[in-house]
């Protein structure tokens, strides 16, 4: 399986791979004729493998099967429906689109850019009667012309292509060929242990690598269901739930935080659809909520670790009977994992220092960008820029994103170790810390704190929490002390709000 044409051959004909609300389900038959179609369609207007074809679409099952049919015959390039104009502008411009898909009737602002920039503009015509996902392709106008590369993609063709986040740098893109992400997808299904037998319910966005791969390709690639929301909404989670019946989902950590925050109103539900397991990924999970997902759910809680280069996971907790290690992100799950000096010698068992990759599903490399690529990749190890160690039965701790460490009068600090130790206190529900310039010392510590709703704590109150720090060196023991009056009790922020953190990628 190094296609996505063959992987989407796993699930039987008449077995259901896509649902959602108000549509009929969709058979894998049935989108295996829907891939071939666009194949057709998009061959004979010119465009073929490796031309870049946007998505602007909403959330849903009409955004999975899109990325899907057209990535088995091009490469697709999801986006934020989200951005502005001047955002399109620059990743349209960017990724040298060749088309730009949208449903019929969309007043996306993608729209006016792609044909001011004379990009060809696709309409899908939704059918959800013949099936979730189902469509028919507007190409009314438009000339007929050979594709210099019909027909259906090959392993090594670019299947996908997303940007980096941007946050530090101007965004770099990501190819990733069909190779990658199909050996991201059987990692996962391995990791999961997912069968014929399991339904999803998908409640992460289909522009990002998590919910792609996890949320889609994986389960698909063993014959399951996904159940396709039209996004993360902690109202209607657990009506969802209850209605779907999953076996499983995955989600970020805010997104667990939220919906742990509704979890005591809806105890019937949780007995009614007993979750097989519950997936954790692109940042790090505060072991605190681990150990209430568990609690609440009365199931295992594995957490991963993903990045966009690596077309998603890199390892991950095992399943029961598998030994889980609250704090870490598990055993290596697909690439070979080592820990890296900066000066590129791999370090011993124990040492912390720069989490390294090499693998099938890791990116071949960034596009037109050799320096980024120089510095990224070291004797065909891939630099992910986390800072970890890894321990002697092979499990993996993050201590932080290596541009993020906080450096107080020339100590190292991770925000990581001080977020952890603020999550013991009963009254936290979020926490993010944060670097502040310090005339004196470079930076300080300070950290922003969602509270738990009807709980009140005050900075000092919080600051006394070193009192509740572990003595397993995992965390250092003077974290707490170093949070600055900076600090900011934010009572305005419901717990059910997710707060998103930068950090570890997805």
């Amino acid at each position: 399986m190094n296609t996505l044409n063959e992987l989407m051959s796993a699930g039987n004909d008449t077995a259901v791979c896509l649902s959602a609300a108000n549509s009929a389900p969709l058979s894998y038959a049935n989108l295996r004729k829907l891939a071939h179609y666009v194949q057709t369609e998009f061959n004979r207007i010119g465009i073929g493998r490796n031309d870049r074809v946007a998505l602007v679409l909403p959330n849903g099952a009409d955004m999975a099967s899109s990325f899907i049919t057209v990535a088995s015959c091009c490469t697709s390039a999801p986006l934020n429906p989200a951005y502005r104009a001047d955002e399109f502008e620059f990743y349209l411009s960017d990724l040298n689109a060749q088309a730009l898909v949208v449903e019929q009737g969309s007043s996306s602002p993608a729209i006016e850019v792609a044909r001011k920039m004379g990009i060809a503009l696709v309409e899908l015509v939704l059918t959800p009667e013949l099936g979730a996902g189902s469509f028919t392709l507007n190409l009314a106008g438009f000339p007929s012309r050979a594709a210099k590369h019909p027909g259906s993609a090959q392993a090594d063709d670019v299947a996908l292509v997303l940007h980096t986040s941007g946050t530090t740098s101007r965004p770099k893109i990501v190819p990733l060929t069909h190779r990658n992400v199909t050996a991201s997808a059987r990692n996962i299904a391995n990791s999961t242990r997912f069968t014929e037998s399991d339904r999803g319910l998908n409640v992460m966005p289909l522009f990002h690598i998590h919910g792609l791969i996890a949320g889609i390709l994986a389960p698909l690639s063993r014959g399951g269901e996904v159940h396709c929301t039209s996004g993360f909404n902690a109202l209607k989670f657990f009506s969802q739930v209850d209605a779907v019946k999953p076996s499983w989902y995955t989600a970020v950590p805010t997104m667990h935080q939220a919906i742990l925050s509704r979890a005591a109103n809806n105890q019937e539900v949780i007995a009614r659809v007993p979750l097989r397991f519950i997936r954790s990924s692109s940042s790090s999970l505060p072991p605190q909520v681990l150990a209430e997902l568990e609690a609440t759910f009365k199931a295992p809680v594995i957490e991963a670790y993903g990045m966009t280069e690596a077309a998603h996971q890199m390892a991950c907790n095992p399943l029961p009977p598998g030994q889980r290690k609250p704090g870490t992100v598990g055993l290596a799950a697909g690439p070979e994992i080592a820990i890296m000096s900066p000066e590129g010698e791999l370090l011993p068992t124990g040492s912390t220092g720069e989490i390294v990759i090499r693998g099938d599903n890791v990116t071949p490399g960034y596009e037109n960008n050799e320096k980024a690529n120089s510095e990224a990749f070291t004797h065909g190890w891939f630099r992910t820029g986390d800072q970890g160690a890894l321990d002697a039965e092979g499990y993996l701790s993050i201590t932080g994103r290596l541009k993020e460490i906080i450096n107080r009068g020339g100590e190292k600090i991770s925000p990581r170790e001080v977020d952890e130790v603020l999550m013991d206190h009963p009254a936290v529900a979020q926490v993010v810390c944060f670097g502040m310039p310090h005339d004196k010392l470079g930076e300080e510590v300070a950290a922003a704190v969602v509270l738990r709703e009807g709980a009140s704590a005050s900075a000092d109150e919080l600051r006394a929490c070193q009192q509740a720090v572990r003595q397993d060196g995992c965390v250092h023991p003077g974290a707490p002390n170093r949070v600055t009056t900076t600090m900011k009790a934010i009572r305005s922020h419901r717990a059910d709000r997710p707060h998103p953190r930068h950090g570890v990628q997805s």
